[in-house]
C-alpha cells in the first residue's frame, strides 16, 4: 500500500505543478496568456497524472480486496514484484493515452478568439477553439473514457462490493470496525475523485462555473486532501498534530 501512496503522491505533485502556478497568475492578474505549445504541454501532464490516479485507485482498491477477502493469500499474490510490474504498467498506459490524446488534438485547426474561459488547459475549452470537424475526435475520447474511467470505476465498485460482503460477514464489531478501517481513507478518496470526475466529464448540464469548481475540486482540493485524508490513520501524525495544538494553545 505505501508503495502505491508513494506513487499517487508523484501523481498529485505533477498535477499540482503543472496547474498550480498558473492558477495563482490567473488569479493574481485577472488574466493569463499561455503559447499554443505550452498549452499542449499542460494539458499532457494533466491528463497523464489524471489517468494515473485513475489506474492507482482501481489498483489500490484491488490491494484492499485481496487484504480483506483473501488475506492468508495476500503477500503471495501482492508481492514486491507484482506491486512494481502494476506500478509500471499504470505510468506506461498513462503516458500512453495522454500521447494518443495530445497528438490527435494537435492536429485539429484552431481559430477565432483564442481565449478559453478556464484556468488551465483542459480538454472540453481547448476543443471549444477548434474549427475542424472534431466527431472522429469525440468518438476516440468515448472510448478512452470507458478505458480510463469507466472500467476503473467499474472495477473499484466490484472490490468494494466484495470487501463490504466480507466486512458484513465478520462475527465481532470489532472485527467489522478494524477491517472497514483499513480501507476507508481509501473509499474517502475514491468517492471525492471519481464524483467530481464523472461530474465534470460525463453529467453534461451544468453552469461553466459549477464546472470550474469541480475542476478545481479534483486539480487542486482532491492532491491537497489525499495526505490529510491518508495520514488520519497514522498514529505519529495525530501525535505530532496533538503536540502542534498543544504548542499553539499554550502561546495563546
Amino acid at each position: 500500500m505505501y508503495l502505491f501512496l508513494m506513487q499517487l503522491s508523484i501523481a498529485d505533485l505533477l498535477l499540482t505543478i503543472d496547474i498550480v502556478p498558473i492558477l495563482f497568475h490567473v488569479l493574481l492578474h485577472k488574466v493569463g496568456v499561455i503559447a499554443f505549445p505550452t498549452c499542449f504541454v499542460q494539458f499532457y501532464i494533466f491528463a497523464c497524472s489524471e489517468c494515473s490516479e485513475c489506474l492507482l485507485l482501481t489498483v489500490m482498491s484491488y490491494d484492499r480486496y485481496l487484504a480483506i477477502c483473501n488475506p492468508l493469500s495476500y503477500t503471495t499474490i501482492m508481492n514486491h514484484s507484482v506491486c512494481l510490474k502494476l506500478i509500471t504498467m499504470n505510468w506506461l498506459l498513462s503516458f500512453l493515452i495522454s500521447m494518443v490524446e495530445l497528438v490527435s488534438i494537435s492536429t485539429l485547426e484552431y481559430c477565432g478568439a483564442h481565449t478559453i474561459d478556464h484556468f488551465f488547459c483542459d480538454l472540453l475549452p481547448i476543443l471549444e477553439l477548434s474549427c475542424s470537424d472534431i466527431r472522429s475526435f469525440q468518438v476516440e475520447i468515448v472510448l478512452i473514457a470507458i478505458l480510463v474511467l469507466i472500467v476503473p470505476f467499474t472495477i473499484v465498485i466490484m472490490s468494494y462490493s466484495w470487501i463490504i460482503c466480507v466486512i458484513l460477514r465478520i462475527p465481532s464489531s470489532t472485527g467489522r470496525q478494524k477491517a472497514f478501517s483499513t480501507c476507508s481513507s481509501h473509499l474517502i478518496v475514491v468517492s471525492i475523485f471519481y464524483g467530481t470526475l464523472f461530474g465534470v466529464y460525463v453529467l453534461k448540464g451544468q453552469s461553466l462555473s459549477i464546472s470550474k469548481l469541480l475542476s478545481l475540486m479534483y486539480t487542486v482540493g482532491t492532491p491537497l486532501m489525499n495526505p490529510i485524508i491518508y495520514s488520519l490513520r497514522n498514529t505519529q501524525i495525530l501525535k505530532a498534530f496533538g503536540a502542534f495544538k498543544s504548542y499553539v494553545l499554550q502561546k495563546i
